[in-house]
């Protein structure tokens, strides 16, 4: 009797990331799992550092799946052109709409429910925890990484595309921003972090930055953990935890602070 692969019983099989593009071999849709869809021209950046730690893991395992379809594929004539001039002068290139509309519709095929469509661009509004939060419970998500100056405006009016920016800077495509926003939604995915304790407390969640964190060794180089962290009064310690995200909120994120104040004066 030969031996045989164990097989994942309707999970995704996948081997480590030594390849990570194994981590994207074109399979069926796991029912019930979110995905990722990512039109790019450079399919070879993906999964990377998503194919890493809990974010890796969980995609092995089958909690969430990554899909990559390159533009290129969809390109004009004998060199698959993607991009031309743009109209009116200027510098620079911009994705054509006849290459970009043929690939987002090749990508949307068959997508179900909740599934927004995506465009990684500077002048797109700020991710923020309740985005990710919201992306999270889509049944999936298709993101297209722009290059050059951009892409045809008309491609975002006639596919009601959303325009989501990484920070106010630029960047030369999107591939990064996508990884990051795939990073902070998936992570919110149950299962993903194996405790949602860890999504509940963290920056954000509550409107404030997180508190400042220690642990062992109790002294180093001549500072201690705080005497109401070791205390083991529970409450105390979450008065302290509560007080200084207050602290370092104000400090630090007068904006974030304005809007939890006003949200506090609600109540």
């Amino acid at each position: 009797m030969t031996d045989m692969p164990a097989r994942s019983h309707g999970r995704k099989a996948i081997r480590p990331a030594l390849k990570p593009r194994e981590l994207m071999t074109p399979t069926p849709d796991l029912a019930g799992v979110w995905k990722a869809k990512i039109i790019t021209l450079f399919p070879g950046a993906f999964p990377g550092v998503l194919g890493e730690s809990l974010t890796g893991k969980a995609l092995q395992e089958g909690l969430w799946q990554l899909e990559t379809v390159d533009l290129r594929e969809f390109g004009i004539g004998k060199h698959r052109n993607v991009d031309d001039t743009p109209a009116g002068g200027g510098a620079g290139m911009v994705l054509r709409p006849d290459v970009l509309g043929e690939a987002i519709e090749h990508t949307m095929a068959g997508t179900k429910g909740n599934w927004p469509l995506v465009y990684l661009s500077p002048r797109g509004r700020r991710m923020d925890q309740q985005m990710m939060q919201n992306f999270a419970q889509c049944d999936g998500i298709t993101l297209l990484c722009g290059r050059f100056e951009g892409v045809d405006e008309r491609v975002l009016e006639h596919y009601g595309i959303q325009e989501v920016s990484l920070g106010d800077f630029v960047m030369t495509g999107g591939e990064l921003a996508a990884q990051a926003l795939i990073d902070a939604t998936v992570r919110l995915i149950p299962g993903v972090l194996g405790n949602q304790a860890s999504t509940e407390e963290e920056s954000f969640s509550s409107g404030l930055l997180e508190h400042p964190q220690y642990t062992r060794p109790a002294e180093w180089k001549g500072r201690s953990i705080p005497d109401v962290l070791m205390s083991g009064h529970h409450g105390k310690i979450a008065d302290w935890r509560h007080e200084m995200s207050e602290e370092i909120t104000k400090a630090r994120r007068p904006d974030l602070w304005k809007t939890y104040s006003a949200s506090k004066d609600r109540t």
